[in-house]
C-alpha cells in the first residue's frame, strides 16, 4: 500500500458494495476484489487470507470481511470506516423493506422478481469460490480433500465442524508419523 487510503474513501467503497451486494457475505466477494484490486488496496493473493480470517470469526461474513479488509488498510479506524459502509445501506434497505413488505409481501410481481435474484445470488457465491478453490488447491490431494468435503457437506449433511476436526487430527497425524520416521 503506498498512499494512505483516506476513511472516507473505504467508507464510500464499502457503502457501495453493501448497497449492490444481494446474498450476504459470500456474494460480497467478487464485488469486494474488483473494487479493492483496481484501486490497488489489496492483492488478488491477500483476499483469500481476508475471506479465511471472516470465515473463522464469529459473526456475519460481510462485517468480517469489512472489518479485516479495512483493518488491512487504516487499521481499527478502518475497521470501523469499512463496516460502517457496508452495514449502512443494508440497514436503510431492510428499514424500507419492513415499513413497505407487509403491503407487498404477497403481490405476484415482487414473489417473482425475488425468484428471480436467487440464481444471480447463486452465482455470485459459485464464483469466488472456484477462484479460490483453483488457487488455493495446488495438489491433487488439496483438490481430493475440497470436492470431498463439498460432497460431505452438500449432499450428506455432515457437518463442516466434523470435517475440520478430521482434517486437524488427520493432518496431526500424519505430521507426527513423518517426524517420527525421521529420527
Amino acid at each position: 500500500m503506498e498512499k494512505k487510503v483516506s476513511l472516507w474513501q473505504i467508507f464510500a467503497v464499502f457503502a457501495k458494495i453493501g448497497a449492490f451486494t444481494i446474498g450476504g457475505g459470500y456474494a460480497m466477494i467478487p464485488i469486494i476484489q474488483d473494487e479493492m484490486a483496481r484501486r490497488g488496496w489489496i492483492s488478488e493473493d491477500e483476499l483469500p487470507d481476508i475471506v479465511a480470517l471472516s470465515q473463522s470469526a464469529p459473526g456475519v461474513m460481510a462485517v468480517n470481511i469489512s472489518i479485516f479488509a479495512g483493518y488491512r488498510l487504516r487499521g481499527v479506524k478502518g475497521s470501523i470506516a469499512a463496516t460502517l459502509g457496508s452495514i449502512t445501506p443494508s440497514f436503510f434497505f431492510i428499514l424500507a423493506i419492513a415499513m413497505l413488505f407487509t403491503s407487498f409481501k404477497d403481490n405476484p410481481y415482487v414473489i417473482k422478481a425475488f425468484k428471480g435474484i436467487r440464481p444471480v445470488v447463486i452465482s455470485l457465491i459459485a464464483v469466488p469460490m472456484v477462484n479460490m478453490a483453483r488457487k488455493c488447491c495446488k495438489t491433487w490431494w488439496a483438490w481430493t480433500l475440497a470436492i470431498a468435503s463439498l460432497l460431505l457437506v452438500a449432499f450428506l449433511n455432515v457437518s463442516p465442524i466434523y470435517i475440520i476436526l478430521c482434517v486437524l487430527v488427520t493432518a496431526f497425524g500424519y505430521t507426527y508419523i513423518k517426524e517420527k520416521w525421521k529420527r
